[in-house]
Formats: C-alpha cells, sequence, structure tokens
C-alpha cells in the first residue's frame, strides 16, 4: 500500500519504518527533507507533506497536537483517502500534562473536521513510539484499537494495525475517539508519572 507519514519524529519513524519492511510504499512527509536529522531514513522517502500525501493511499498523521491542523491543510484535498490520526490531544495545564479536549468531542472527530471528504480513524495512539518500533518481545501480543466511521475500508487499517505487530480491534464509530484519547492519557501518566516507564503497553487476555 501507499502510506504517507506526516511527521517523523518517534511515533512516525517507527511506524513508517515498520511498514517499508513489510513491503509497503512508504513516504515520510516532513517539512525540510534534507533536514540532517532525516539522515537515518531513506533518502528516497523524504517528501514535502504535501509531495507525500500526493502519492499516497492512506496518510498518517504523526504530528504533535498543536501543528496537527496546519499539517492538514497543507495535503491540499483528501477525498476519498484514508487517514489515520495518531495525535493525542494535549497541553500543559495546572496539573501537568493533559488532555485539551473530551466528552463532547475528541481530537479524532477533530481531524475529521479538517480533513473534509477523508475516511478518518483513530490508530496508534494508545502506546509509546518504542513499542510500535518493536513488540516482539512481549509474550502476549498488545492491542490496538481501532475507531473509525467508513466500515469499508476500516479492515484496511487494521491491517496495517496488524502489520505493525498488534492484535487489532475494532472500537466503532469515530466518536469512541473520546474514550481512546483518555485511555492513552493512562499509558502516559504511568509511563512518565507514576514509575512504569514506557516498556509496557495494555493488552487483551482472554479465558481459556
Amino acid at each position: 500500500m501507499r502510506i504517507a507519514v506526516i511527521g517523523a519524529g518517534n511515533v512516525g519513524r517507527a511506524l513508517g519504518t515498520g511498514w517499508l519492511k513489510r513491503g509497503h510504499e512508504v513516504w515520510f512527509g516532513v517539512r525540510h527533507p534534507a533536514d540532517a536529522k532525516y539522515r537515518d531514513l531513506p533518502a528516497e522517502r523524504l517528501a514535502t507533506p504535501a509531495e507525500a500525501a500526493a502519492k499516497a493511499e492512506a496518510i498518517v498523521l504523526a504530528t504533535p497536537w498543536p501543528a496537527t491542523e496546519a499539517a492538514l491543510r497543507g495535503l491540499n484535498d483528501l477525498s476519498g483517502r484514508i487517514v489515520i490520526d495518531c495525535t493525542n490531544p494535549l497541553g500543559r495545564g495546572p496539573e501537568g500534562l493533559g488532555l485539551v479536549l473530551g466528552h463532547t468531542t475528541s481530537g479524532g472527530e477533530l481531524v475529521a473536521q479538517w480533513a473534509r471528504g477523508a475516511s478518518v480513524f483513530k490508530a496508534f495512539n494508545t502506546t509509546g513510539a518504542d513499542n510500535m518500533a518493536d513488540l516482539s518481545r512481549y509474550r502476549v501480543t498488545p492491542v490496538m484499537f481501532v475507531a473509525g466511521d467508513d466500515a469499508a475500508k476500516k479492515p484496511v487499517v487494521m491491517d496495517l494495525v496488524r502489520d505493525i505487530g498488534f492484535e487489532a480491534i475494532d472500537a466503532g464509530p469515530l466518536r469512541i475517539a473520546r474514550l481512546l484519547e483518555p485511555f492513552a492519557m493512562l499509558w502516559i501518566d504511568q509511563a512518565l508519572n507514576r514509575g512504569a516507564g514506557r516498556d509496557f503497553a495494555f493488552a487483551v487476555v482472554r479465558k481459556g
């Protein structure tokens, strides 16, 4: 599949590199492709965000939340395309890092408003980039939930989740991002504030 990963931070690198290993065509969309900080990525896979998106069937948002709306606005018409939103609407308040949205909307639903005509899915937001890069050491396969409204295209996203190594579970419509983003905040709080570190992931364990 042709995939544009918008952003080449830790999450973007982990996902894009994982999909390249599985035989997908991946381009990393970054503002300055010639920047030396991207020299560990294949030069032929670097492009501006608009160039990367123009080549792709699926666009993956791996941007910091404050940059997400502007990043989408720069991608031109996304009608008919899959957009996978990996972001969490994080900001700093009196109690430290936390969500800036919740209950009545979500970051995923705002992304759908900004990417009119696209099929938007929330996924890859509930664990850390190190886990996305290598899940091989877990005895139980970590889970990744996928929320989105387009039932015809959701299986494509579920397959991309499995290609990274997660157990893919359909979480329902995109409004369920209102649950997945606080779930991500639980992982972040455990990792950063409760001594768990980043070397853990959520999994679904079944009887029998």
